[in-house]
């Protein structure tokens, strides 16, 4: 073994020591709403040596990587025994994403992937590309993932080698290990991406937020984050869709919006985050937004704060697919803290750190979207007429 080969080997392994090892600090001042940390939380770097080289020096003597990660992003997460979990879409260089498993004693820093990705079942269609899988820990005793299963449109031309069918795959596991494939989610709409399971039966049945859209990419007749009742679960049928919370011109969800996680239980309605796109004239730009449905009636909104929650900035808005952010996993301790872990640009996860009391805070006393330049303009009046009798009242 060359001297090299050797050294070359150190030095990898030292840096890998140091991105897993490194601290992560809370940024000093936020927005009130939640505290974003310093550094990503997982990265390309993240993942272990031993998937991306082969250290025999006699098969690859110049210690090439032979199995190249491009991107980390989109963890599903949740809470399980005693550790914080991400199931990651890890995307290769081959553009094929997979999950895989990251552990962690601390919700913000040293997350550790299991050795080995998780090698998800198929079922009898199987799929080119799985990926942003939500978990929800079901009132029926099981841990369910619903991830995006895509599949090669085969309608189409030979020639077009790009047009997807997205559908939602369902799995299920007692121990984030060994998972059980079920048939996909069957519904009314031609294409199903962003599909989240309600994490209680509702009169009885299994209850799905939805995303119903005409294509791929396009949402056209479509959009709107839909509720869905079945009976099955291993059997999943949906027969009619309700829109929850639909898109709006010249808003943060003009164009397409869809469910994050599942949501959150609290005493005053299910806490959701969802994500927003827009037209630009750069491309599309995915922002987080927040909105509360009712305890009893989860498919009815109450509570709809304008704008965007998160937002890219800084070096998040570079990457893969730039000006984006996305999230399908958040945890809710027992001590109402909540973990919101969200990927920017398609490239690595982020956590920023916040309350279930400062989320419904922002839900119920953020004001809604007026829909209107003039409106928005009377929304910042009220608060300076307001804050001037403060100031004149003695109280700032």
């Amino acid at each position: 073994m060359s001297t090299d080969f050797n050294n070359r080997k150190k030095a990898l392994q030292n840096r890998h020591i140091e991105i897993l090892e490194r601290k992560n600090n809370p940024e000093k001042l936020s927005n009130g709403i939640y505290k974003r940390y310093q550094y990503p939380i997982i990265t390309a770097e993240h993942i272990p040596l031993e998937w991306r080289y082969d250290f025999d020096p006699k098969t690859n003597p110049f210690l090439m990587e032979r199995f190249g990660i491009n991107s980390t992003f989109n963890a599903g997460a949740i809470f399980f025994g005693g550790k914080y979990v991400l199931i990651v879409r890890v995307e290769g260089n081959d553009r094929k994403s997979f999950f895989a498993v990251a552990r962690s004693d601390t919700p913000t820093e040293g997350f550790v992937f299991d050795e080995y990705p998780i090698l998800m079942p198929e079922n009898d269609n199987p799929d080119t590309n799985i990926y942003d899988i939500r978990l929800v820990s079901h009132e029926d005793g099981w841990i369910y993932g619903i991830f995006c299963s895509e599949r090669k449109d085969k309608s189409t031309d030979n020639y077009d080698t790009s047009t997807a069918i997205a559908q939602a795959g369902i799995a299920r596991t007692k121990d984030l290990v060994n998972w059980e494939r079920l048939s996909d989610l069957k519904t009314t709409s031609e294409q199903q991406r962003n599909v989240v399971l309600h994490p209680e039966f509702i009169h009885g049945k299994y209850a799905f937020y939805t995303r119903p859209q005409d294509g791929f990419i396009k949402a056209g007749k479509g959009g709107g984050i839909g509720w869905g009742l079945c009976d099955d679960i291993e059997r999943a049928c949906i027969d009619e869709e309700i829109i929850v919370d639909n898109r709006v011109y010249h808003t943060i969800k003009e164009v397409k919006n869809g469910q994050g996680p599942a949501p959150i239980k609290t005493k005053k309605g299910w806490l959701h985050v969802a994500h927003g796109v827009r037209n630009t004239a750069n491309g599309l730009r995915y922002v987080l937004y927040l909105f509360v449905t009712s305890l009893e009636k989860p498919w009815v909104l109450i509570a709809s704060p304008g704008g965007y929650l998160l937002a890219p900035r800084y070096q998040e808005r570079v990457g893969d697919v730039s000006n984006v952010v996305f999230t399908n996993g958040w945890i809710s301790d027992r001590h109402g803290k909540v973990y919101l872990y969200y990927a920017s640009s398609d490239t690595r996860v982020h956590v920023a750190e916040t309350s279930i009391e400062q989320l419904l805070d922002y839900a119920f006393n953020t004001p809604e979207d007026g829909l209107s330049s003039q409106r928005s303009v009377q929304t910042i009046n009220k608060i300076i007429i307001n804050n001037k009798k403060l100031h004149r009242n003695g109280y700032y």
